[in-house]
């Protein structure tokens, strides 16, 4: 088969060459006959060679195979140093597929009239290709190049592929410029700043060239004056788009089409990085000096004025201020805030809680409330007395929100935006507690006579406490006195809490009582407490001659908590938990509910929990409906003890983690305790509930009696107490109604 003039493909003629331009001159001969290849990437091949083939779209046979044809891009052009055997020059781009990589020979067109050639045994690099095609096609190089650039970037762009439209680019001579200055922004805008000759004021599509997977970004252009750039040049800043922008560091040139054909921007070796801090400044210092399109400018208007770190709500012309109570942040970037905004003429459009790239918008969930002492403190402000609008106070709010928290660093801050679009900003620093904690200290600050609070409840204290993830205890110190073996018998596992009950009269009980007085005990606490109570425990386990191993948990915790610790400094079969605020109402209980276990492997056993008064406080929990026909967790709760006198070990719903034997992986087994609850009942209940459902079931014990009081949360305040339990059990019912109406297993209240 003869390729062009009628040489044959496999002759070796005399080399078509031209002097080397630039630093990448090409180190190999291009022949008539022989082509040379570059691996663009994957799935496409850069074919160069000497001879007569159509431009655009050409049928392409590989090897010997009749049956592999494939389609390729053609574009051809006439050589600057033409030869009596090559007149034309061509470059096409190939799709490989499967196509093995050691391809020996190439046809383009049919069989009888195709042109054939030999591949060159080794592969060139991108820089080598891009000066064989420059030096062949000379004037034409550009057009050529432009042709290949624009069927490259018609497919799916590549990173190797990007490269080599750079390479290419570069090696026409197509450099436009340099990028000298990148800024990162808080709204996730990426800035940039440099000069070029090609770039015109408005919205361009440009390829980011960088270490990672190409960014396609729509790039919005102003233009200004540059005294120190090269004639026919002029400096550019614009915004890459907020959705698409790469980061800083990872931005290596960019590429665009300019009215003249591709061109590539590279980074400047010198290039500036400004931080989020920095970059709006920076815009501000140049704006003014700039000229494009009005969206433009006003996109860049609007970075200019982004956060910069510093407060500036107060120096908004408009009787407008805000101030912050508190800032919670749980586990996750789950968000509890609280604080008031002034703006009686409502300038205010949107206000939103953002950090890094991330934002949440407030003005569309909080709850807002009465602050009459907002307005009685601008009363007395004259410049904003005209502003005043009859008896309206709602000027407090609380939200809950989730931000990422990725960067434990970056700055969080509030941002309202005007009706005139422009913005003003409010640091903010988080206090970073457990979501528990954070509610705590929140609902403690609300009055409960606010008529707000059961919307504040609903729409935000229990979300907050829904989100929130569960932190497992970490335990941070073991301390045994005596002689502590697991294995002589079930350990009892005490957890002493946040609350300050005296544990003293609980071990002297234990030490009365020869079954106890013999058992290992596990006393479980957090860090602080234990610090604080760990040598008087230990002289009074001494003392009354007891085995006791001390648990110091990190950070604070409820019992539940460290209950959940102490089981998890064991390795033992069986253990049994004790809150601290429980009291044997008489000896022996220790061992009736081992007894009761060895013939209910695997189960879990509780006795009764009464109050002093004799009236029961828990003796089973089951199922049964109320009014509505909801299904609902039902207790004996008042009632005399002797109402329980005849029952006998019973089968229940869910047993009482206050007090009870059962399985030392059972807690593990079930997931542990649930975050979010307030208290220790519901908590407790959500447990029993979901130890019943993996299998594991609950009997009450109505021979053995426990006494103690309920879980009291805020300082022993009435109301605090009550609010907290109402919370428990709009969690609690938000979380099992569904599941208690379907799992029909569960047992019903016991006759």
């Amino acid at each position: 088969m003869r390729s062009e003039d009628g040489v044959l493909a496999t002759e070796q003629s005399r080399a078509v060459t031209s002097p080397a331009t630039g630093r990448h001159a090409a180190n190999r001969a291009m022949r008539p006959g022989r082509v040379i290849g570059y691996r663009i990437d994957e799935t496409t091949l850069l074919i160069i060679g000497l001879g007569r083939v159509a431009a655009g779209s050409a049928m392409v046979v590989i090897g010997d195979d009749l049956a592999d044809t494939r389609s390729a891009f053609v574009s051809e052009w006439r050589l600057s140093a033409p030869s009596p055997r090559a007149r034309h020059g061509f470059a096409a781009l190939l799709p490989i597929g499967d196509a093995h990589p050691d391809i020996s020979t190439i046809r383009f067109g049919e069989e009888e009239t195709g042109a054939q050639f030999i591949f060159a045994p080794r592969l060139a690099a991108a820089e080598e290709a891009a000066t064989l095609i420059l030096e062949s096609a000379g004037s034409q190089s550009a057009a050529v190049i432009d042709g290949l650039v624009d069927e490259l970037m018609a497919g799916d762009v590549t990173r190797h592929r990007l490269l080599t439209i750079t390479a290419l680019l570069q090696a026409a001579h197509a450099s436009d410029g340099f990028v000298e200055l990148i800024g990162e922004s808080h709204d996730g805008v990426t800035f940039l700043q440099g000069w070029s000759r090609g770039m015109a004021p408005g919205s361009c599509r440009m390829f980011v060239v960088g270490n990672a997977t190409p960014v396609i970004a729509e790039f919005g252009i102003a233009v200004f004056p540059r005294p120190d750039a090269p004639d026919g040049a002029s400096g550019f800043v614009g915004l890459l788009d907020a959705n698409k922008a790469t980061g800083a560091l990872d931005i290596e040139g960019l590429v665009f089409r300019a009215r003249a054909g591709w061109r590539h921007i590279a980074l400047h070796p010198k290039k500036r990085i400004t931080g989020p801090m920095e970059t709006p400044e920076h815009i501000r210092s140049i704006l003014l000096r700039t000229h494009g399109s009005p969206d433009v400018l006003l996109s860049l208007r609007a970075a200019a004025n982004s956060f910069a770190g510093k407060e500036t709500v107060s120096s908004l012309p408009y009787p407008v201020r805000m101030g912050i109570d508190n800032v919670f942040e749980a586990d996750g970037g789950n968000l509890l805030v609280s604080g008031w905004l002034y703006d009686p003429d409502g300038h205010i459009t949107t206000v939103g809680l953002c950090r890094n790239n991330a934002a949440a918008r407030l003005d569309e969930c909080w709850t807002r409330f009465d602050r009459p002492d907002v307005s009685d403190s601008f009363n007395e402000q004259q410049h904003f007395a005209p502003s005043l609008r009859g008896e309206q106070h709602t000027h407090g709010f609380i939200a809950q929100a989730q931000l990422p928290s990725d960067d434990p660093d970056a700055s969080l801050y509030f941002e309202l935006t005007l009706r005139d679009l422009r913005r003003a900003f409010l640091p903010a620093k988080p206090v970073r507690v457990s979501a528990r904690s954070a509610t705590l200290r929140q609902i403690g600050a609300i009055d409960p006579a606010n008529c707000a609070l059961p919307a504040i409840i609903d729409t935000q204290i229990v979300p907050f406490l829904r989100q929130s993830g569960r932190s497992v205890p970490v335990i941070d110190t073991i301390l045994n006195t005596g002689r502590f073996d697991e294995e002589s018998s079930p350990p009892i596992v005490i957890g002493a809490g946040e609350s300050e009950e005296d544990i003293a009269p609980l071990l002297a009980l234990l030490a009365l009582d020869p079954e106890t007085r013999a058992a290992p005990i596990v006393i479980a606490m957090p860090e602080v407490r234990f610090r604080r109570q760990t040598a008087r425990i230990r002289e009074l386990a001494r003392f009354y001659g007891l085995s006791v191993r001390l648990v110091s948990v990190n950070g604070s915790g409820d019992d539940c908590d460290m209950l959940e610790a102490g089981i998890q400094a064991l390795t033992c079969e069986t253990v049994v938990s004790l809150s601290a605020s429980l009291i044997p109402r008489a000896a022996g209980w220790y061992g009736k509910l081992v007894a009761t276990s060895a013939t209910l492997k695997g189960s879990v056993v509780s006795p009764v929990l009464a109050y002093e008064d004799h009236s029961i406080r828990w003796a089973g929990s089951w199922i049964e409906e109320d009014n509505d026909d909801q299904p609902v967790v039902g207790r004996y709760t008042g009632y005399p003890l002797k109402a329980v006198t005849d029952m006998t070990l019973t089968r229940i719903a869910a047993a009482s983690l206050a007090c009870c034997i059962m399985p030392r992986n059972a807690v593990a087994r079930a997931g542990g305790f649930s975050a979010g609850y307030l208290g220790a009942h519901e908590k407790g209940l959500d447990l029993g509930l979901r130890l019943n459902l993996s299998g594991i079931e609950s009997y009450v014990l109505p021979s053995v009696q426990m006494w103690g009081c309920d879980d009291v949360r805020g300082g022993g305040s009435p109301a605090l107490t009550a609010l907290v339990e109402e919370i428990d059990r709009k969690i609690f019912k938000s979380q099992w109604s569904p599941v208690l109406g379907i799992k029909k297993h569960l047992e019903k209240r016991p006759t």
